[in-house]
């Protein structure tokens, strides 16, 4: 698997769960990024080529939301995906961010695998 991944979550614990599902479904560990919040992954995302950003929503300094709308302003990042790793379970805000164009949703807390499936998913495999 080539693809390259860019986690953004605050918690260095689910940041860490994280790199080891996308790990083990495939990913060179060269190819995965992380970010504590939108504003960091923003700046990652107009330095280096990310193909999915596994975003949760609740994060400081920038936020899911405000990260989704801004990456929609910038014609460079439209084909980067993006899928919800988050405990946000309020359907309006979760069709919110399917309006700005979210991929894919996983709720927290995940099992591993399930990540993976979304992994895979994500890039057809």
């Amino acid at each position: 698997m080539k693809q390259r991944i860019l986690i953004v979550d605050d918690s260095p614990l689910l940041r860490a769960t994280a790199r080891r599902a996308v790990l083990q479904a495939g990913a060179n560990a060269a190819e995965v990024r992380e970010a504590g919040n939108g504003k960091e992954a923003l700046a990652t995302l107009r330095s280096e080529p990310i193909d999915i950003v596994l975003l949760d929503i609740n994060m400081p300094v920038m936020d899911g939301f405000q990260f989704v709308e801004e990456k929609a302003k910038d014609p460079n990042l439209a084909k980067v995906k993006v899928a919800l790793v988050t405990t946000e379970g309020n359907q309006k805000r979760l069709q919110r961010m399917t309006d700005l164009g979210v991929d894919h949703y996983l709720r927290k807390p995940f099992e591993p695998e399930d990540l993976r499936a979304l992994i895979k998913d994500l890039f057809g495999s």
